[in-house]
This record gives structure tokens, sequence and C-alpha cells, in this order.
């Protein structure tokens, strides 16, 4: 799931800023960065966010600042250049008959006499419960956010569970009338190959009894009841489901597999690809979730 979170904590001399980021993946992939100056805490850090996210590719960046008033930048000076440019300006008025002399101003003038560096904010006061506080409350913001995501994604579950089951009662419904279809559709062929040549009734009744065998559903379809009312548990459950709801998924398109292959009807064959349709749209939408 997708989300953002930011917290800002401001010390004696410095200010430090956490950003979260997540976006969807089938596992939890941590990249945290923090300044040298914090370093230490690294591990204390990944293990907070572990124990609040179990999905997602997380994006964690920890930056230092300086505290207000206070500035990470000095102005550094180059003695050696200056003395240079003094020395070159001296010979050059001897060489041309100048007289004078420098002033302080205008070597002050001169490129790279004079320079502005910017300096690493020490974390002066930045110690691990700071660091921790800061952290909590951006990674509570970046929960929330993917709390409100994972309900919009819950109630689309719950759309495409209802239209499975309709799919499942579909198939349910037409296994009885394939059977009498083939039945009859058996009879016909036979009628039309021998005429009006007396038929063995109980030989038609064997043949649509062994095709009854090879395109029974009757497990798969107790599996796929199952599977439907275990997903409806993990809907109601809440939480981090996303795992339970991947290996689910992956046994329902199982069972619907099973019974397409086993379809010699145009209806049965329908309904099971609608449903397989259905199970894959479930299948994108449970990667999104925790």
């Amino acid at each position: 799931m997708t989300g953002f979170g930011r917290a800002e904590a401001t010390g004696d001399a410095a200010t430090v800023t956490v950003e979260a980021r997540s976006v969807n993946h089938r596992h939890l992939d941590i990249a945290l960065r923090l300044p040298r100056a914090l370093g230490a805490f690294e591990m204390d850090a990944r293990r907070m966010i572990q124990s609040r996210l179990e999905r997602g590719r997380i994006d964690v960046a920890v930056q230092l600042g300086p505290a207000p008033g206070q500035s990470t930048q000095q102005v550094r000076a180059d003695a050696t250049l200056a003395a240079q440019y003094v020395a070159e300006a001296r010979e050059l008025g001897r060489t041309v008959g100048l007289g004078g002399d420098v002033t302080l101003a205008w070597v002050l003038e001169r490129p790279g006499v004079v320079r502005m560096q910017d300096t690493e904010t020490p974390a002066g006061g930045i110690a691990w419960p700071v660091l921790a506080e800061v952290l909590g409350r951006a990674l509570d913001e970046l929960v929330a956010c993917r709390g409100a995501e994972g309900e919009a994604l819950g109630a689309e579950l719950r759309t495409l569970h209802a239209a499975l089951r309709m799919q499942v009662d579909a198939v349910a419904a037409r296994t009885p009338a394939a059977l009498a279809r083939y039945q009859e559709r058996l009879r016909e062929r036979i009628g039309a190959l021998l005429g009006e040549i007396v038929r063995d009734e109980g030989r038609i009744l064997t043949e649509v009894a062994i095709w009854a065998d090879k395109t029974d559903v009757r497990e798969e379809m107790t599996r796929l009841g199952a599977h439907l009312e275990q997903l409806t548990l993990l809907l109601d459950k809440g939480g981090a489901v996303g795992r339970a709801l991947d290996f689910l998924i992956q046994e329902l398109n199982r069972e619907v597999n099973t019974i397409a292959s086993k379809a010699d009807d145009l209806e049965l064959s329908q309904a099971a690809l609608a449903a397989k349709g259905i199970i894959e749209k479930m299948r994108e939408q449970a990667q999104n979730l925790e």
C-alpha cells in the first residue's frame, strides 16, 4: 500500500526531520537513509520500522538541520591564496611603475579568497529516544494513510467476492442441466447413427455415468465454498491479511482452473472463465494490501 508520513523535532543544536514513504511490494523492503551523525541508530530504527509494517517498499529518510537561529554555513578565508594575490599585485606595480599598496578590501574581493562552506550539522542533543519519537510519529501518519487505502481495497475485494460467489453458484446450478443435456445429446447421436434399431438404454446410461465421473466437480465446488468462507473471515478480520489473501486466492484459482478443464458445457465454461477473471482482479488488489 502507498502512504506518506512526516515528523520533525527541534533540539538545542539541531532539528531532526523524518519522512517515510511506502509503495506496493510483495515483501517488506526497507530503504533507510540516516546522516552520519545518527548512523549508530540504524539497527534500532530498522527494528522499529519492522515492528510497525509487514509489507511494502518503505523509504525512510532522516535529515539533520540547524536549530532555529543557527546556520550550517561557515565563512572560510584562504590566507595562502590571499598572500599570492598581494605578492602578484605588488610585483605588477613595481613592473609597470605604479605606486601604492593593495588594500584588504581589494584582497577580499578576489575570487576564492573568501567562500561559504557547508558543515555537517552535529547531532547535539539528538539521542535515540528523540529520534524514536520523531520516527514513531512519521510512521503513525504513514500507517494511517495505508489504513485508509486498505479500507477502500477491502471494500473492492468484498465486491469481487460477491461477484465470484455468483459465478460459483452459476456453476453449481448449471451442473445438473449439463448432465441431462449430455444424456439427451448422446441419445440423439446414437439415434442418428442407428436409425430405428433398438438402442441399449443401459449402455447410454453407462456412457453418461462415465462422462459425469470425468466431469464431476463436486470436490472442487466444496473446496471453493470453503475458500470463499475463509475469504469472508479474512476480510472481516482486517489488519495485515495480505499474505494470507495471496495464498487463498492462489487456491481459489487452482480450483477454478480444474473446473474449467473439466467443463464440457458452454455455460459452465463461461462461468468458469468469468470466475478466473474475477480472481485475477482479486489477486491484483490483494498485492496492494499489507
